[in-house]
């Protein structure tokens, strides 16, 4: 009696990959290096951002099998040089889980989320310190990420030591500040005073979001996605006169957009 394994569609996906980096497989995929999936692994990771954003599930299912895909494929190719392989990958994550829920997993006690992420902080600290790599609390941050969320992330584990305004009329505040200041660069057309000062005043925007629990990244991915679906409707409107068209009409076109919007 043959027993099915308990994930035969996760098996078969790393059959299909095994075979396309076997010899006879595909010469694309056989000439894929680690690095050289990065990119792609990016892209697939902001599709599936995406699909999740707009609760498409069905898309949301696509995406994340790409994700999985380029995981997989990854380990695949590290495998060959014993760099890393899926077992090694899987064991590491689930390690890491397990040592950085105590609560779950052990005798210790939180009292809601904020508790839980300091606590995940905290044991980071100890496991950095431990193998004897000193790091700041900022240093896990990548310099990689999008920069509205690096800026969230940087901003979010700065507030966790207690770097932080005790209400939302600090970065209110702040931002006034920052938009007077910017005022000032403008008058003054200094381009690199006014690069730095719009610096100030976007990370002054998502210390904002960040304090009322929005995402910058995505309030900023649904406005140009609400921005694009006007200016579509203006394109779609105007046709072959969208570049001649008065702004007054483009204006009019943009507020009929918005009222038809759900979103």
């Amino acid at each position: 009696m043959t027993t099915e394994p308990p994930h035969p569609q996760l098996d078969r996906l790393l059959q299909v990959i095994d075979r396309l980096r076997s010899p006879g497989g595909c010469p694309w995929d056989r000439e894929q290096t680690p690095p050289s999936m990065a990119p792609h692994l990016l892209e697939e990771a902001y599709e599936a951002v995406e699909a999740l954003q707009r609760e498409d599930t069905a898309a949301a299912c696509e995406e994340l099998g790409d994700v999985l895909m380029n995981v997989l494929m990854i380990a695949r190719i590290a495998s060959e040089s014993d760099a890393y392989d899926l077992e090694r990958v899987s064991a590491g994550i689930a390690d890491k889980l397990i040592r950085r829920h105590p609560h779950v997993f052990g005798d210790a006690e939180v009292d809601g989320s904020d508790q839980v992420l300091a606590n995940w902080e905290a044991i980071k600290r100890q496991e950095k310190e431990a193998d004897e790599e000193p790091r700041g609390v900022l240093s896990g941050v990548p310099d990689s990420l999008p920069a509205l969320l690096r800026a969230h992330r940087v901003g979010e584990k700065a507030a966790r030591t207690g770097f932080d305004w005790p209400d939302m009329s600090g970065p209110r505040e702040k931002l006034a500040e920052e938009l007077r200041e910017l005022d000032q660069a403008i008058e003054g057309e200094d381009l690199d005073a006014l690069e730095y000062e719009i610096g100030d005043v976007l990370f002054s925007v998502v210390n904002i979001a960040r304090r009322a629990g929005v995402n910058s990244e995505m309030a900023l991915r649904r406005c140009v996605q609400r921005f694009t679906a006007r200016f579509e409707h203006i394109e779609r409107s105007l046709g072959e006169r969208l570049e001649t068209a008065e702004l007054e009409e483009m204006e009019a076109l943009w507020q009929q957009a918005k009222d038809l919007a759900t979103d």
